[in-house]
């Protein structure tokens, strides 16, 4: 493996246990800063594809080279949530040089069980870097993978200032953009934004299972959208919700108040006030919604939208985009559906009010059809 002079904060050998996506695009991140990273897996053939990748080198096959190791400055644990405390209090222990830290989307089970265990806390903290894909395993890593994404530092009461600066190095690092809580904090903030819906997204695709087909070919963007990330991992779910129980039922039982709220009404949909409790309940939606920090993390922002036809033919949406360039307007944000039963796609683009009109008439004039 070739040598690459280091620029980064993160002082090596940094040692990555667990080779999957976060802990691989973790390798791959500091090694093109040229940290020394060194991989450990309980998969033999994770780790080594991790190897294979270029994201560090592979602890089980340096040594069965007979290489010496190096101690490592850093140890991060990217582990299932079910295994991570154990593996914390096991380097900590192996490596009383080192700062340990985690990455598990839980945080205040995994410090109490270190704790508990009688580990030496002062150079533990929790992580939690607020990134991911769609895809699984050292295949689907990527460098990038971090950038501009939070990653939430967790330190606990006893954790020293040498382990929240490493945190913070290593995040840095990775582009990610910092944030500071309390492990209780961010366990019952996750539950909310991140916990909470999932479990409403799987909850709605179960309603689909028994669903005929030609009624799902009906199905616009909107139960896309809501269903996603209803393809994620079981396995991991179940350690998720089950490390982070008592948060996500406290939302659980909320959504539950409001649900029966709104049973209650549709029940008697005729009823005095019926008509304006569901006008509530929708506007509650869009406050909630209008709260959710807009692009750069600032306050959120009405952009004006557009909706543009576009052949399903290649190079259609790149020249799309190209004109929107030339036109001179920002794209802000965008979205890609098909029409259904027709040869088009539907690009829905969203950009600033001001610059609204005259992008669709530039578009049409170059003989774009703007479909709304």
């Amino acid at each position: 493996m070739s040598v690459v002079p280091t620029t980064a904060a993160s002082a090596g050998p940094v040692l990555v246990i667990g080779s999957g996506l976060l802990g691989a695009s973790i390798g791959l991140g500091l090694r093109h800063l040229g940290v020394e990273v060194v991989l450990r897996d309980s998969s033999p053939t994770t780790e080594a594809v991790a190897q294979d990748i270029g994201a560090g080198r592979s602890e089980r096959a340096a040594l069965a080279a007979g290489a010496v190791l190096p101690e490592p400055a850093l140890v991060v644990v990217a582990a299932p949530p079910d295994v991570v405390a154990e593996l914390v209090v096991r380097a900590l222990t192996e490596h009383p040089d080192a700062v340990v830290l985690d990455i598990a989307s839980v945080k205040a089970p995994v410090l109490d069980a270190v704790r508990a265990a009688g580990a030496d806390l002062t150079r533990y903290v929790g992580t939690h870097p607020m990134a991911g894909r769609e895809k699984s395993g050292p295949v689907a890593a990527r460098g990038e993978l971090f950038t501009s994404m939070p990653w939430v530092i967790s330190p606990g009461e006893d954790t020293g200032a040498a382990a929240i600066a490493a945190a913070r190095n290593l995040a840095v690092d990775l582009g990610a953009t910092v944030t500071v809580m309390e492990p209780r904090e961010h366990d019952e903030t996750v539950a909310l934004i991140s916990h909470l819906p999932q479990v409403m997204s799987s909850l709605l695709a179960s309603r689909l299972q028994d669903t005929p087909l030609h009624h799902l070919s009906l199905a616009g963007q909107g139960l896309r959208d809501t269903t996603r990330i209803a393809g994620s991992d079981p396995g991991l779910w179940v350690q998720i919700l089950a490390a982070n129980a008592q948060p996500v039922l406290d939302s659980l039982h909320a959504v539950r108040a409001d649900l029966e709220r709104l049973i209650a009404t549709l029940e008697r949909p005729g009823a005095d006030g019926a008509r304006l409790d569901i006008a509530r309940l929708m506007a509650e939606g869009n406050a909630g919604r209008a709260r959710i920090p807009g692009k750069h993390g600032g306050a959120p922002t009405a952009f004006a939208t557009l909706t543009v036809a576009v052949d399903d033919t290649p190079g259609q949406i790149a020249r799309l985009l190209t004109e929107i360039g030339e036109i001179g307007v920002n794209l802000e944000d965008m979205r890609l559906e098909h029409s259904p039963g027709q040869p088009v796609g539907l690009v829905t683009a969203s950009v600033e009010p001001s610059r609204h009109a005259d992008l669709v008439e530039e578009l049409q004039t170059r003989g774009w059809k703007v479909v709304q």
